[in-house]
């Protein structure tokens, strides 16, 4: 019954976004008829404006894609009236233009602002309601954790449990209980959580759960993501899958690196006053220098010098000591704090991609003696030097400053074994929408870690290092 109530669900949740998006595209079509039409050097007629309606719906479906913006019941109210809000904003701005070229002048912006805002109180609205609606008709899942190492699993169990609209975590059960209890336990609930057990067991538990039609919820490892990455050969009557593990191809490299002087020069144009404006900032709070040079590695282990804005006091590391930014840490400045809040620290980084150093997207760099450390504990953490280090990426857009860092190697790696130019600029997309989503995501790690291997002085524990594998 289970994934026949989805099935119904999927319908609902199809009508609640065709009623948005249609409200907010008769918002503009009332503007272009009322505003914009009658300016037009040869005004449209019923078909013409039926075929502006339908392409602004196309653009905005588009957008509200991207940003998931259409999530209700899957994100937060908030996060969805702000994905939604941006979806609206780029869709606006797209259209707008368009109409410029239609009229073949530039005309006044002014109605389709005071649309937005109209068309804002509608999405505001439209996700308390409907999200409201759909956490009646559709509650949390009831589901069940099955596990081998016991902190992971806490960890999981600690993000799902953040989201009690959507799951409700029953039972716990160790994969030592034998696969023969854990099969006939797993009915009982509305799905299964898989995290870091064997693969023996794993498999089974897999093969059970898509026989019984069960909702399954898989923590990958590594080697999942490299098979995931693969491609399918049908050469023989054995399905085999490949996995290339070499990066990015030549015809790839070249066109990401056009991709990135591109787009690195027109960000250096357009974000000149805004650096200008930071360096001023800056010298007037401590008389000290602007920018922070920092050795970082790129694409195969290279080293090269990171330039940011310089958010801590000078010397911050004066005991010579590699710290992560903590949680309210007394050696970020006034100014720092803002930059930082706003990313304006990570501007001159558009030269290191300008220059070869960086992309655009990638992993993000790591200093070399915090990434020795990574390394010892997870040795497949020089994977992500396949390929160069970037000013945003998969990581950053799904996860936390504090996200743990096999948590983001993972991420990394998902990037890597996908990539594609239509990748990077979704990436792109989403990072905007970072910026003006909450605090979580420029959150400092907890006070009192040295790195995010180390705590104080003292390594971590031999069981910790187990949960990284």
């Amino acid at each position: 019954m289970g994934h026949i109530k989805e099935k119904y669900k999927r319908i609902a949740l199809f009508i609640d976004a065709l009623v948005l998006l249609t409200w907010e595209t008769s918002t503009f079509g009332l503007i272009w008829i009322n505003f914009y039409n009658d300016r037009m050097q040869f005004a449209f007629f019923q078909k013409g404006n039926w075929l502006l309606f339908g392409l602004y719906l196309v653009i905005l479906y588009v957008f509200s894609k991207i940003y998931k913006g259409l999530k209700i019941g899957s994100h937060k109210t908030g996060d969805i009236i702000v994905s939604q809000v941006l979806a609206t904003f780029c869709t606006n701005v797209v259209t707008y233009f368009q109409i410029c070229l239609i009229a073949r002048k530039m005309l006044s912006p002014l109605p389709l602002l005071c649309g937005m805002l109209f068309q804002i109180v509608v999405i505001v609205i439209w996700a308390y309601v409907s999200g409201y609606i759909i956490r009646n008709l559709y509650p949390a899942k009831n589901l069940v954790v099955i596990y081998g190492l016991l902190e992971p699993a806490k960890n999981l169990v600690s993000k799902l449990s953040s989201r009690r609209d959507k799951y409700n975590i029953v039972e716990m059960i160790n994969v030592d209980m034998g696969l023969d209890y854990i099969t006939e336990r797993i009915q009982e609930f509305d799905g299964v959580a898989i995290c870091d057990t064997p693969n023996e067991i794993r498999n089974d538990i897999l093969k059970f759960c898509f026989k019984h039609s069960i909702r399954t919820y898989l923590v990958p490892k590594i080697s999942d993501i490299i098979v995931r990455g693969g491609d399918v050969m049908e050469l023989f009557d054995t399905p085999l899958v490949l996995s290339k593990n070499y990066g990015l191809g030549i015809e790839q490299r070249v066109i990401k690196r056009a991709f990135d002087i591109v787009l690195s020069s027109i960000g250096i144009i357009i974000a000149s006053p805004f650096m200008l404006f930071t360096a001023i900032a800056i010298k007037l709070c401590d008389r000290g220098p602007v920018l922070y040079k920092q050795e970082r590695l790129t694409i195969d282990g290279k080293v090269f010098k990171l330039l940011k804005f310089r958010s801590m006091v000078v010397n911050a590391e004066s005991d010579g000591v590699a710290r992560l930014a903590s949680s309210n840490d007394s050696r970020v400045t006034p100014v720092g704090k803002i930059i930082r809040k706003i990313r304006f620290d990570e501007l001159p980084q558009l030269f290191n991609i300008f220059i070869g150093d960086m992309s655009v997207v990638g992993p993000r760099p790591e200093r070399p003696e915090i990434s020795k450390q990574y390394e010892e504990q997870m040795p497949e953490f020089s994977f992500r030097l396949k390929v160069k280090a970037g000013l945003t990426g998969n990581a950053q857009v799904v996860g936390k400053y504090n996200t743990t860092p096999y948590d983001k190697l993972k991420l990394d790696l998902m990037y890597i074994e996908r990539y594609s130019i239509a990748k990077d600029i979704l990436l792109i997309l989403k990072t905007v929408k970072i910026i003006f989503m909450s605090s979580e995501s420029t959150e400092g790690i907890k006070e009192g870690y040295i790195t995010p291997i180390t705590k104080g002085n003292e390594s971590i524990t031999e069981k910790e290092k187990e949960e990284t594998k």
